[in-house]
């Protein structure tokens, strides 16, 4: 892997991670008007998909929904948030999108009760051990530079000492949001303790929360900066209401701002629900005009361009990303052209979870099967459509293949249907709950109760085969709160 010149967070005005606010859109913009660095924030993820129409990396939550979205612009620029109770875990999804972000940061503040009940955000304060754990391994796992964001204990001394700790994982900046964790944003920031927390150690630190008390224009941010003698700043709610306070020449007209931002909105697909929550938070005492009552009621993407007087971008642009279609879709073609092998037994199969016992699945029993007969393991290859980004999966078992005529959502569905093919050609129980007893669930009951040093084997059978070619890696689902 190629590294790139490190992230500097020296001297630098940031674009904070923020729930719902800080998607694509948000942070192409902050760029736009001087942001040196954006931070993104993300809940759940599991996978990563190509956009070919509108060039970006999408990385997927489980259920298939978009959850963070990047693109070649901010590449070295973007600092990707997740939560985590987890080292390992954390790892597996830091390597998942190292390379498509310029740094990965573990969020160490967020108060919220779905968050700290998980033993992530805040409630990492409380266990150092954790901390240290989870950073180290991040440090020495990837090549990119790692941060934390924190916030203030009940004491100076306390904090500073956290901080020092951290600060000897080897991670390249600290952020610091200067309240503590039952504090809200009308409670005063604590720029004392930031400023204590700067002059104790030697790696970067970023002052947070300053859009209340201090930050109200460009020339604050640097108010804000000498006050906690910090590295940089890291901007949040000023930001959202207008992005432009990242602009040295001073603010743009809210007019021209929002309309920038649709903009980005419409060029890269972000759904209206969150275009609209976006541009409500600039809006804020406008709401009861009425811009702010055709924006209220516009439930799409183009009804909220014409609100803005913006029909006529709306209908260029995705005539534009319409365009590209037809290319892609001959593309498509020739992927199912590809996948027309004579020599392929095919039927429209699809695996449907519910028509199985817990934890039993027809891979399972096509594994069982190929062991009871001595043929070597099932071999899956998978591709990905990248027009609707749907999966097709083909099983070679005893040197004949066998798929699914039907495309499903995610590759482990088109390997299941894909087994469901070969287990019916070959007239083999594929474990579906009409079929009567089921003799994989008592097998996996007596591994169940066999010593802790034989799981191994029980854990062997519910991870069938070999897999070869594969287009997308996997990691496991990972919930990622944020600040």
């Amino acid at each position: 892997m190629t590294v790139n010149t490190p992230l500097c967070f020296r001297g630098k005005k940031i674009l904070a991670p923020m729930v719902r606010v800080g998607t694509l859109p948000m942070r192409l913009l902050a760029l736009d008007y001087g942001a040196d660095i954006v931070y993104c924030e993300v809940w759940r993820m599991s996978r990563s998909v190509l956009s070919e129409v509108l060039e970006t990396v999408d990385f997927v939550a489980p259920n298939e929904r978009v959850v963070f979205r990047t693109c070649e612009r901010e590449r070295h620029r973007v600092v990707f948030q997740m939560g985590s109770a987890d080292a390992e875990r954390a790892l597996a999804v830091a390597k998942l999108v190292e390379s498509d972000v310029a740094g990965i940061d573990i969020n160490m503040g967020c108060p919220k009760e779905y968050s700290t009940k998980a033993r992530m955000g805040a409630a990492l304060l409380s266990d150092p051990d954790k901390i240290e754990s989870i950073l180290t391994t991040l440090v020495k796992g990837i090549c990119k530079p790692v941060t934390c964001k924190i916030r203030i204990l009940p004491s100076v001394e306390d904090t500073v000492n956290l901080v020092k700790r951290i600060e000897k994982t080897g991670i390249a900046a600290i952020a610091v949001h200067g309240r503590k964790k039952e504090e809200r944003p009308q409670h005063p920031v604590h720029c004392d303790v930031i400023k204590a927390i700067s002059e104790a150690v030697s790696i970067p630190v970023i002052a947070n929360g300053g859009s209340h008390d201090f930050i109200k224009d460009y020339l604050d941010i640097e108010t804000f900066q000498k006050a906690t003698a910090a590295s940089s700043v890291m901007i949040a709610r000023a930001a959202m209401w207008n992005p432009s306070i990242f602009r040295k020449e001073g603010f743009f007209p809210l007019k021209d701002v929002m309309q920038d931002y649709i903009k980005y909105a419409v060029r890269y697909d972000n759904h209206y629900t969150n275009t609209k929550y976006c541009l409500c938070q600039m809006l804020r005492e406008q709401l009861e005009t009425p811009q702010g009552k055709k924006l209220h009621a516009a439930q799409s993407t183009q009804e909220i361009c014409e609100a803005f007087e913006m029909g006529d971008f709306y209908e260029e642009t995705t005539a534009v990303l319409e365009a590209k279609k037809p290319s892609l879709e001959t593309e498509t073609q020739d992927e199912d052209d590809q996948m027309e092998d004579p020599d392929v037994i095919k039927m429209a199969v699809r695996f449907d979870k519910r028509e199985y016992p817990p934890q039993i699945t027809p891979k399972m029993y096509l594994l069982e099967w190929c062991r009871k007969e001595k043929h070597p393991q099932p071999v899956y290859e998978t591709v990905q459509r990248p027009l609707d980004r749907l999966f097709c999966s083909v099983v070679t078992v005893a040197e004949q293949k066998y798929r699914s005529s039907l495309w499903d959502k995610s590759k482990k569905l088109a390997e299941q249907a894909a087994a469901i093919v070969c287990l019916r050609t070959l007239g083999v129980p594929e474990g579906k709950l009409c079929e009567g007893e089921n003799h994989l669930i008592n097998k996996r009951k007596r591994e169940d109760q066999e010593p802790l040093n034989n799981r191994d084997h029980g854990e062997e059978l519910a991870e069938p085969s070999h897999k070869k070619a594969n287009f997308i890696e996997e990691t496991s689902d990972m919930t990622v709160p944020k600040m």
